[in-house]
């Protein structure tokens, strides 16, 4: 069993533009010197190499390109961000949706790569279908409660659940962690007793008021 997953999307907030990604990532990686979580930082496309440069704790990106390195500009592509010292990617998060057979390209690339994908899902069916193309993890994410303030834990539980068990008969090697929603360690902890081995949350750790206090508060929920 894989150690669980915290992975903090940045997204594009103004809270973490420029040099505040170092400093957000810095943040996460002293609260990792001391858990038994992964823990895993998201930036922006335009910060992903300053970022990595400053810390040693994982760094992925937030959506990459089935593109090949040359003539493709514009395209962020898997073999170039990696020597930037980039180690995964989300894929197909609900702000920015791919079809489903670039998906499994994306996959295939990163892992030949290996780097880590981590495949966004919105509902248990989905996290079947996208569990066919045995990416490392799948992150269940209902669109509706993404930057809510309401955790997908407490407001729809069965969701984290059904999720669960979408995958574990197929192919028990890929982890399903949850997102949406999650702003305190109790909607964590909850999620952890409904089967998830990790989260993923943006809005609920960049725009808290003390970044180091509700990372460790997270991370803590995760251990127990």
């Amino acid at each position: 069993m894989k150690i669980p997953l915290f992975v903090i999307n940045f997204k594009n907030y103004p809270e973490i533009s420029g040099k505040k990604s170092v400093m957000l990532a810095k943040t996460a990686e002293s609260v990792a010197r001391s858990s038994k979580v992964k823990i895993v930082v998201a930036p922006p496309q335009a910060s992903l190499a300053m970022v990595a440069s400053q810390v040693s704790i994982p760094v992925f990106a937030q959506h990459l390109d089935f593109s090949q390195a040359g003539s493709t500009t514009g395209f962020m592509v898997p073999e170039i961000v990696k020597l930037y010292g980039i180690s995964g990617s989300l894929i197909n998060h609900s702000e920015h949706r791919i079809p489903f057979v670039e998906i499994g390209k994306l996959i295939r690339k990163l892992q030949a790569l290996r780097m880590t994908a981590v495949v966004c899902a919105r509902t248990p069916s989905e996290v079947k279908k996208l569990a066919s193309l045995k990416p490392d993890y799948i992150a269940i994410e209902p669109p509706e409660l993404i930057g809510s303030g309401i955790a997908v834990s407490k407001a729809k539980p069965g969701v984290i659940t059904r999720s669960v068990k979408a995958v574990n008969p197929r192919n028990r090697k890929i982890q399903v962690i949850c997102g949406a929603g999650i702003v305190d360690g109790a909607d964590v902890s909850a999620a952890m007793k409904l089967g998830s081995r990790g989260i993923l949350v943006a809005s609920g750790i960049v725009k808290a008021r003390n970044w180091k206090a509700k990372i460790k508060e997270f991370a803590d929920a995760m251990e127990r």
